[in-house]
């Protein structure tokens, strides 16, 4: 919450109230792991907070916020990544950016969070070019991707963005010898982000006649299930070589958190849906409903996933109740359910080290930075 809300601040604080409607759950990450490598020893690490006055999304509650370089970056990470997202909206027609007026107005607000993004990317010492590069680029390759087409030459431009804003975290936290683990730990968590929107949406995708990576290159679920669980075990050994201050947060996030959603999006994808390429979930054995085993009860329907402008006034609605808090909701977007960010879900079982057993919030004990 310390850092959702320092990213939330600095957005405010740099770009107006407007831009805080772009706060997101994977930006944060990029002010997780700058204030993880700072050197608490000497005191480096109590720079990184500060403690922000009454907010409405937090019951008029005082709070310690992430603060500094760090949340800046993830500002204009936010900014130029939720700049492109809009466009692609608009080019897609979606909702409500089908009629014109909206449209142009959309792309008004597009254009001035790029040139946000890359005033506040500038002042922290990191060149956003090379996002709104990875952007255009993957527009070309999306339009010639075709059956055979590799995966993973869909998700590299991607990879490349979210590797270049991991690594910089390193040079913002005085630590230059982290940027190359980190920047393997950042194009890895892009793949994955890329494959599990592309998992997600593939169903509805197909439903709209939207493009989709899955279905344009002919990749079938388990193959891009192997390719997640390559990515998860990549990012575990990226984040061994990384020398953080304390990394307990960024690992808890990076490895338990995504595979969480990694066995999430992959369970939607295949259970009661007849997915015989998406075996892995299962291993050798066969799903419950399959043959000799108990019936499956019926699949609720599925929703559809709100616009841009939509799921953003509903996030707004959900923050202002507390409920991304403390309670239960749908995501605004995709309409997932989901928990609040203070009842976390400790059960997974560590998988991370030798000797842990049941993990009790990440701190089992062990020494591999749980």
């Amino acid at each position: 919450m310390a850092h959702l809300c320092g990213l939330c601040l600095a957005l405010r604080k740099d770009h107006g109230q407007f831009a805080r409607v772009v706060t997101n759950y994977d930006g944060l990450l990029i002010s997780v792991l700058t204030e993880a490598q700072a050197d608490r020893a000497t005191g480096q690490s109590s720079g990184w907070r500060r403690t922000a006055g009454p907010c409405p999304l937090r019951g008029m509650r005082t709070a310690s916020v992430a603060r500094g370089e760090g949340a800046r970056l993830a500002a204009a990470v936010s900014l130029v990544l939720a700049s492109a997202k809009m466009r692609d909206h608009v080019a897609d027609g979606d909702g409500l950016l089908a009629r014109k007026p909206v449209a142009l107005a959309a792309r008004r607000v597009a254009k001035r969070w790029d040139a946000a993004g890359a005033r506040t990317g500038s002042e922290v010492g990191f060149d956003t070019a090379v996002l709104v590069e990875a952007v255009d680029r993957q527009v070309g390759i999306e339009a010639l991707a075709g059956p055979g087409t590799s995966l993973l030459t869909v998700t590299e431009p991607t990879e490349t963005a979210t590797a270049a804003a991991f690594a910089h975290t390193a040079l913002l936290a005085g630590r230059p010898g982290n940027a190359e683990p980190l920047a393997e730990a950042g194009r890895l968590f892009g793949r994955l982000a890329h494959l599990l929107d592309a998992v997600e949406d593939k169903e509805p995708d197909a439903a709209s006649g939207a493009w989709n990576p899955l279905t344009a290159t002919g990749t079938p679920v388990g193959e891009a299930r192997r390719l997640a669980d390559d990515a998860l075990h990549g990012i575990r050994l990226a984040l061994r070589e990384v020398d953080f201050g304390d990394g307990k947060l960024a690992h808890r996030l990076l490895v338990h958190e995504l595979r969480t959603s990694v066995d999430r999006a992959f369970r939607g994808a295949s259970c009661g849906h007849g997915h015989a390429d998406a075996p892995s979930l299962y291993g050798p054995y066969a799903p419950p409903g399959g043959p000799g085993g108990p019936p499956l009860p019926p699949e609720p329907p599925r929703r559809d996933r709100r616009g841009l402008l939509a799921g953003c006034a509903v996030w707004a609605g959900l923050a202002c109740t507390c409920q991304l808090c403390c309670g239960s909701y749908e995501d605004p977007w995709s309409r997932e359910p989901k928990e609040g960010l203070c009842n976390p879900d400790c059960g997974d079982c560590c998988d991370c080290c030798d000797g842990c057993s049941c993990c009790d919030c990440c701190d089992c004990g062990c020494d591999c930075s749980c």
